[in-house]
């Protein structure tokens, strides 16, 4: 079930296979997908949130409405490239941890209010899908 609606940005050929996979483990619905650069996702982080920085995902669940997408997920290729030359990953897997990161914001999970459950299921997929420790874990 192909559900994610990809806008890339960038010039990054970027392999969605994974994300697709990870997208059709948790949920049917269909997801908004976005690959961009720190200056644009820093004029939304500031727009939406406030904050006039770069980050490296944000998240924006919408109202669950029948043939609705279910979220956006933005991801920012600058940190993309950083993260993977930092911890000797590929783009992509570190495409897949920031995609898992914010799905799980969509879906309802919070590491900033909860007790743990946002970092136990990202554990949990990072684990069933191979992948290497993402950046919440690497920070705990």
């Amino acid at each position: 079930m192909l559900n994610i609606i990809f806008d890339n940005e960038t010039d990054y050929d970027i392999d969605l296979s994974l994300v697709q996979n990870i997208k059709n483990h948790l949920t049917t619905g269909e997801v908004e997908l976005i690959l961009t650069n720190n200056t644009s996702i820093q004029n939304i982080n500031l727009e939406t949130r406030g904050f006039d920085k770069p980050t490296d995902v944000l998240s924006f669940p919408y109202i669950n409405m029948p043939n609705a997408p279910i979220g956006s997920i933005i991801i920012s290729l600058d940190f993309l490239k950083e993260y993977a030359n930092e911890y000797k990953n590929t783009i992509e897997d570190e495409f897949a941890l920031l995609f898992i990161h914010g799905i799980l914001h969509i879906l309802g999970y919070d590491h900033e209010v909860d007790n743990g459950e946002h970092r136990a299921k990202e554990e949990e997929l990072i684990n069933h899908f191979n992948l290497p420790k993402s950046l919440i874990i690497r920070n705990s």
